[in-house]
């Protein structure tokens, strides 16, 4: 394939200003912000724990000021993101009409624009506490990781997915930060949203993977590309699926043994989004756009609802029953 006809490409026409604006805005990609969602949970846990006694007015505006923050703070990935990839997306068959590969974007003025986001939002996030700076740092840092050369990990085998999912434990321990800087979220949970964040990223690749059916065509769009195949995109799937109930399950059996009646709806949920990723268009290329997936709103909800019930109402006679029955190997 001619690559460097390709990555060359760009409109002859120079945009004029309202479509440089407007583009500017689009690399933003203000629509991701629907992954703030893995956040909630970070808020949730910890009010579960500290309950009435952390209700504050300082609370609401701590929520209120780190969704901001963290909107600010990813989506400034997201536009050094638009510009780097931009060669790149004039390869692939949909993402060619984003705005920085059309050329509707001026590269120093995007580059300006993704350091003031980042400034302001880790301004914001200072006002918060600074467990939750660093941690707003951090989600920075790991988008110049996964965007940037040299490292740029988005282009290599396994660490594109790994290093990409990080971002879900840290949206969890913001969240965490809201409440408190004084408990710690458990090893466990974080690692169980790390390992879940790698599988919904594997079915991404995969779906995006099967979805071009060419594998030279793919390779020249995303390099990880080259070295996938679809089998081993489902393989990885497998174990990211079972990585994640591993901690989730010792996550439950260490802090909330009622939690372990989610179990069905989690793995409703899990095969419903495996089965999507083999659809055509599918919405698991597009996460932002899941919310038009009205089964999986469904089930997502009533996980929602049950895990918060769950978190706040003891069923003493559920550990009573899975209560250990053998003696520990540990005391022999």
């Amino acid at each position: 394939m001619p690559i460097p006809d390709a990555i060359s490409r760009v409109p002859v026409a120079r945009p004029t200003l309202a479509a440089r604006l407007a583009a500017h805005a689009q690399i933003m990609r203000l629509d991701h912000s629907m992954k703030n969602i893995f956040v909630i949970p970070g808020i949730v846990v910890p009010l579960s724990v500290l309950r009435s006694s952390a209700l504050s007015w300082t609370l609401g505006r701590n929520i209120a000021v780190g969704f901001v923050a963290t909107t600010l703070i990813a989506c400034s990935n997201y536009v050094v993101n638009e510009v780097l990839d931009a060669p790149f997306d004039r390869l692939h068959p949909v993402k060619k009409s984003r705005p920085a590969a059309l050329g509707l974007v001026n590269v120093p003025a995007a580059y300006v624009q993704w350091v003031v986001m980042m400034l302001v939002g880790m301004a914001l996030a200072f006002t918060i506490s600074a467990p939750f700076a660093w941690t707003a740092a951090a989600l920075w840092i790991m988008g110049c990781v996964y965007n940037i050369p040299p490292a740029r990990t988005k282009d290599k085998v396994y660490l594109d997915v790994l290093t990409e999912s990080v971002n879900n434990p840290l949206r969890l321990l913001l969240g965490w930060f809201m409440v408190t800087s004084t408990l710690v979220p458990p090893a466990s949970l974080l690692l169980c949203y790390w390992m879940a964040g790698c599988y919904l990223m594997a079915l991404k690749r995969f779906s995006e993977f099967r979805e071009i059916g060419d594998a030279e065509v793919a390779g020249a769009y995303r390099k990880s590309f080259r070295h996938y195949t679809q089998v081993s995109l489902l393989s990885s799937v497998t174990f990211y699926a079972a990585a994640a109930m591993l901690f989730f399950g010792a996550f439950i059996m260490r802090y909330r043994i009622e939690l372990i009646l989610v179990f069905p709806l989690v793995a409703l949920i899990m095969s419903t989004y495996f089965k999507m990723a083999f659809e055509p268009h599918s919405a698991v290329q597009n996460p932002e756009k899941l919310y038009r997936q009205p089964l999986l709103m469904v089930e997502i909800s009533a996980l929602s609802c049950a895990i918060i019930a769950l978190l706040y109402f003891d069923i003493p006679r559920l550990a009573q029953i899975l209560s250990p029955t053998l003696p520990s190997a540990l005391g022999h």
